[in-house]
């Protein structure tokens, strides 16, 4: 009897919110590869603008119906949403155009460390001793990825602006987490991929950014990461229903492994200090959450 429930407690472990989002993050670290490749032949503002312009009339185009309720509370939570997909996608484009996709994906996921970080500063939630830890771990291998190849740390401009987009990529987490079991998610979706887009267009008047020649690369690059894109917001905002920002951020935590295996497959080598580096953020990710899950496993034995 007892191997039974406890076979069954190891299935369960794994919600199928949580199954689905891991899917999900294996499309999302295979997007960074796509838009390095897109940023030889667009601007980085402009491609953001189109790949989520094209998401958000991908999904209003199912959404007609849904969208006659809108609040001005799920407009409000949509806009916020999107002010900070657009300023975390932005600057990881810009960081797309001199790095690699695999610097990109692991630098990125510093994201992970600093929800703690945010949710103690936005939230007053001060960080466990386990998060902490993750932390320091994730800070050190962004040492190792920054200066792989000599003794010295020194962030390129392509690095530096895609770890200044972290901090946005962060706050979408926590705002989705904060909005979501309270609002529409497919309206929410739609509005905060439009804002996006619009966003992204309008900020190419003070960059100075100039509307890119057409191609078939750009076009079929926007179409499918605009897909991409609907789906990923979507997903995100439905699972986050039922899963804390914390919990996600984890799942999301594989992200840079399978941008990482996609870049390896297209020729991209680190080297082995990068490699190190990229380790020690993910298992500075999954160390912070170890313990929110301690507590919860605690909380559960006092209950029964």
């Amino acid at each position: 009897m007892s191997k039974t429930s406890s076979t069954s407690g190891l299935w369960l472990k794994i919600r199928p919110q949580e199954a689905i989002l891991i899917v999900i993050t294996m499309i999302w670290g295979g997007t960074f590869l796509a838009i390095h490749y897109a940023m030889t032949v667009s601007g980085p503002f402009f491609f953001v603008g189109l790949r989520f312009g094209t998401a958000a009339l991908a999904l209003t185009l199912f959404s007609l119906n849904s969208l006659r309720g809108l609040t001005w509370y799920e407009c409000k939570a949509g806009m916020l949403i999107g002010v900070t997909i657009a300023v975390g996608y932005s600057l990881q484009s810009i960081g797309l155009q001199t790095i690699s996709s695999s610097q990109s994906a692991f630098i990125t996921a510093m994201y992970v460390p600093m929800v703690p970080l945010l949710q103690w500063l936005v939230l007053k939630r001060f960080p466990g001793l386990m998060a902490w830890v993750g932390i320091l771990l994730a800070f050190s291998g962004l040492m190792l990825l920054a200066g792989p190849s000599n003794s010295e740390v020194s962030f390129s401009l392509g690095e530096t602006v895609t770890l200044i987009g972290t901090v946005a990529v962060a706050a979408e987490i926590i705002l989705i987490g904060a909005y979501a079991g309270k609002v529409n998610v497919r309206r929410v979706t739609v509005v905060q991929l439009a804002t996006a887009s619009l966003l992204s267009f309008l900020m190419m008047l003070p960059s100075g950014e100039a509307v890119p020649a057409y191609s078939d690369y750009l076009l079929y690059c926007a179409v499918g990461l605009g897909i991409a894109s609907a789906l990923i917001q979507l997903t995100m905002n439905w699972a986050q229903r039922s899963i804390s920002p914390t919990r996600a951020t984890v799942i999301y935590a594989g992200e840079p492994v399978w941008a990482g295996v996609v870049g390896r497959i297209a020729g991209e080598r680190l080297p082995g200090a990068a490699l190190l580096g990229g380790a020690l953020i993910v298992l500075g990710v999954i160390v912070s959450e170890l313990r929110i899950r301690r507590k919860k496993k605690r909380e559960a034995v006092a209950e029964s």
